[in-house]
């Protein structure tokens, strides 16, 4: 069994019939024969047959005709005929009575011939059978009158018999000439008949048929080239063409909607397709980025950057207690897409967005975002590694420094101590030598315990702020001064290198506002811009410095701006009216840099 939907137009409307199609196409026929009201191929049938039927009538007629006149020649002689066989009798009573029995037979078998008994029939016009008995009415007087051989009553009545002849003879020519007529008038009828039945299937054709087909042609090839916008199919009679027209338009709509659908799931395969394609490049780069060269903050923004651009975002920013990274001009009033950076179930900072136009998070989003989470892990990890490094070959150095050079010092002064004794107490050169070999031991011995306090000095975790914390923790807890520490975020995403660097700066800045300024109040800040650049600043209330010179024996002011070339930065003190102020100013650079 198979479904067949059949539609038609009426003045109601569009009728489709949904039938059953079985393997009896006699059913489905009927049914298609019920909903075409008009057919197409029964009207041409029709037409032809009537042709055909019209010829065959012609045709007919013209041969019944010319077959019924086959003998009207031999009619018309015979009857011609007998008016000389009536003169000859009339010549036979008068003169060859002999020749006059058997003139007689003939002429009764001339007026008794079958072609002309058969005048006697239905279509035979009356005029014409009527003179054929009136002739045969008047001879058996006349053959009387011969066989008493009353000749002069004969003769008498011959001219009047022979006029008789001469009509009916003229009505045979009338007669057969009709028929003739009839031959002609009926095939001119039946060739215009014909004719006009002919140019009438013709338009018919023409309009219900070709014309149809040929819109079906067209619409065909529009279909073929993938345009369903064809002409459309207008069929006025409701026939087998409207139905197919309709069958094909409905068929056409379909395929129109099948191709739209088509259309639209591989377009939208396309832009998936494209979109991932766009964000396995966009990851492969950021990968690549950020496993060619060694991890550093630098880097992280520039893959940032590189998301900003190719996603088109306005704003983007890794965020978290340690460091702060962003990427284009964030808007005030927008709106931030968040993701969380997780590293073996523990976060570890977040991922922050604004967009115009497209609402995240995604998986180009959530596939970034567990990148740059285990990216961040693995450079803090990698900063944590450096930091023991840096951490456990200072406190080599210290230890080494201890056992020999802290050593030596240490026996020096006891064998200072023991020349003092030995020393006469009246010899006032030799104990000042003394006191200034004392002095210059002691201050070696101060800056050997202050090298080693700095080498001591330990950043747990790659954590800069809690460093600075305890090493002011520390300091206030051997002097009055009070000390203030306020910092933004940025000290995290540091170098190993660069927080030793950066801590160390602090701490003998520290030192001299404590120990040479006598200041009471230390102020020490940390800000960090948007393009990346670290500024620290300590400030203090104390006396001030009347020259940025160091004094001889003195090394602390060197080692800070040293220290400050190395961060590619440079220091700057300013003496104010009261106290100095200290600032530290150096780009974000990779640790590979820094020496």
């Amino acid at each position: 069994m198979r479904c067949v939907t059949v539609c038609a137009i009426n003045r109601e409307g569009i009728i489709c019939v949904t039938l059953l199609r079985s393997y009896n196409s006699r059913t489905f026929n009927r049914a298609i024969h019920v909903i075409v009201k008009r057919s197409v191929t029964q009207s041409i049938a029709k037409a032809l047959s009537a042709i055909v039927l019209l010829s065959l009538l012609t045709t007919g007629l013209a041969l019944v005709t010319l077959l019924s006149s086959q003998r009207d020649a031999e009619a018309i002689n015979l009857a011609g005929s007998l008016r000389m066989q009536s003169y000859r009798m009339a010549w036979d009573a008068s003169r060859q009575p002999q020749n006059l029995a058997h003139h007689l037979t003939l002429y009764q078998q001339t007026l008794d011939a079958p072609v002309l008994q058969k005048l006697d029939r239905p279509w035979v016009p009356r005029e014409v059978s009527a003179r054929y008995q009136r002739l045969r009415a008047a001879w058996p007087s006349l053959q009387q009158q011969l066989q008493q051989g009353d000749t002069v009553a004969y003769q008498q009545q011959v001219p009047n018999y022979v006029g008789e002849i001469d009509r009916f003879v003229l009505g045979l020519q009338r007669y057969t000439e009709l028929k003739m007529r009839l031959v002609a008038a009926s095939s001119l009828a039946g060739v215009i008949a014909i004719v006009v039945l002919a140019l009438m299937t013709i338009r018919f054709t023409r309009l219900q048929v070709v014309r149809p087909l040929n819109a079906l042609v067209t619409a065909s090839r529009y279909v073929e080239s993938g345009n369903f916008a064809f002409p459309p199919l207008h069929v006025e009679h409701q026939n087998e063409l409207r139905v197919l027209s309709h069958a094909f338009s409905g068929m056409a709509a379909r395929l129109h909607s099948h191709y739209q659908l088509l259309e639209s799931t591989v377009r939208a395969k396309t832009e998936d397709l494209t979109q991932a394609n766009r964000t396995l490049s966009l990851l492969y780069d950021s990968s690549q980025m950020l496993t060619a060269s060694p991890l550093h903050p630098a880097l992280f923004e520039a893959v940032l950057t590189t998301v900003l651009t190719r996603e088109k975002l306005t704003a983007i920013r890794l965020d978290s207690d340690q460091f702060q990274f962003c990427a284009g001009d964030a808007q005030a009033d927008g709106e931030w897409q968040r993701l969380p950076l997780q590293q073996d179930d523990q976060q570890i900072g977040e991922l922050r967005w604004q967009s115009a136009g497209v609402t995240y998070p995604n998986e180009l989003m959530r596939s970034l975002a567990a990148m740059l989470g285990r990216a961040i892990w693995i450079w803090q990890a990698q900063q944590q590694y450096q930091q023991m490094l840096l951490i456990e070959e200072r406190a080599t150095i210290a230890r080494e420094l201890h056992d020999s050079l802290a050593q030596s010092l240490s026996f020096l002064r006891i064998q200072l101590t023991l020349l003092r004794r030995t020393v006469d107490k009246d010899d006032s050169a030799a104990h000042a030598i003394i006191a200034d070999f004392d002095q210059a031991l002691a201050d070696a011995y101060r800056q050997l315990r202050e090298l080693l306090t700095t080498f001591r000095l330990t950043i747990e975790q790659a954590d800069l702020v809690a460093a600075m914390q305890a090493m002011i923790a520390s300091l206030q807890e051997k002097s009055g001064a009070e000390i203030h520490f306020n910092y933004q975020t940025g000290l995290q995403s540091l170098e190993a290198q660069q927080q030793v660097h950066v801590l160390q700066i602090a701490r003998e800045a520290l030192l001299n506002a404590i120990r040479h300024a006598s200041a009471q109040v230390i102020r020490v800040d940390y800000q960090h811009s948007e393009h990346g650049e670290h500024l620290l600043t300590i400030t203090d209330d104390g006396v001030g410095m009347s020259s940025t010179d160091e004094p001889a024996g003195h090394y602390g002011l060197t080692i800070m701006t040293e220290r400050a070339q190395r961060l590619s930065g440079n220091l700057t003190i300013h003496t104010q009216q009261r106290g100095t102020r200290v600032e530290l100013r150096f780009p974000p650079q990779p640790a590979r840099s820094l020496t």
